[in-house]
């Protein structure tokens, strides 16, 4: 198999974990505008809170409840920020591999 071969397929994969990451990407900032919009509505719950655990309901503390919260959001925060890096360096990859690919077919 050539370079140019070689080429084409690796961008290939690149353009499908490219997808994936964006799969990935779209559920955490579901899950995260989720998380966001249980801490609005916490901010005016007086009287008990409750959190579903499975198929459960339980009494929670309403300042643990919160904690908890606050943590999924920063790791959500954390995990759409380690996704956007892998999709800055796959786009560099992908950007790098189609120059190449140009340069291939320009010298012919």
């Amino acid at each position: 198999m050539g370079d140019k071969e070689k080429n084409y397929e690796e961008l290939q994969m690149i353009e499908q974990a490219a997808q994936n990451l964006l799969l990935q990407k779209q559920l955490f900032q579901v899950e995260l505008n989720e998380t966001h919009s249980a801490l609005e509505s916490l901010k005016d719950v007086k009287g008990d809170v409750f959190k579903i655990v499975g198929n459960l309901m339980f009494k929670a503390e309403k300042e643990t409840l919160k904690k908890e919260l606050e943590h999924k959001s920063k790791l959500l925060e954390l995990r759409l920020q380690a996704i956007e890096k892998q999709e800055d360096d796959l786009s560099k990859k992908g950007l790098k591999i189609k120059g190449e690919l140009i340069k291939e077919r320009d010298k012919k």
